[in-house]
């Protein structure tokens, strides 16, 4: 096989100097104040709304990782089920059954676990602010 001087890359001409690099950076950059952090917010108040209702403090949900173990106490399930979102694969089947539980608590149904798992922010906020009721799991 021959090698083609027309294919070959100029490993120079893949190079980026600083002012390219500070473009690039301040693009990332306002992408994630125009966009990620305003979802992050909201999500975050439809958490605190929703934990609310559910009897639980609202603190609790803007906390990172703690409000990971309250999802589950939401939902009804003991908050040993936030330790399984720390493995893969089986931490999808557990945000699935979690969202199913929340969804259960405040008398939604499969549309609401499929708005949770995909437009999280939006649904955090339908079922914080909205007029669903928490209802207590049943005692066993």
């Amino acid at each position: 096989m021959q090698n083609d001087p027309n294919l070959q890359m100029d490993p120079a001409a893949l190079q980026m100097d600083p002012a390219q690099v500070q473009e690039v950076a301040a693009i990332f950059g306002t992408v994630f104040f125009v966009v990620f952090l305003p979802l992050l917010i909201i999500t975050l108040i439809g958490m605190w709304k929703m934990f609310s209702k559910a009897g639980i403090p609202g603190i609790y949900a803007i906390i990172p990782i703690v409000n990971i173990f309250f999802l589950p106490k939401v939902g009804g399930k003991p908050m040993w089920w936030a330790i399984m979102y720390f493995v893969p694969l089986v931490n999808i089947l557990f945000v699935i059954m979690t969202y199913m539980a929340i969804a259960e608590r405040f008398g939604r149904g499969i549309g609401t676990v499929v708005g949770l798992f995909l437009l999280k922010p939006i649904f955090f906020c339908i079922l914080g602010f909205g007029s669903a009721e928490w209802t207590p799991p049943a005692e066993s």
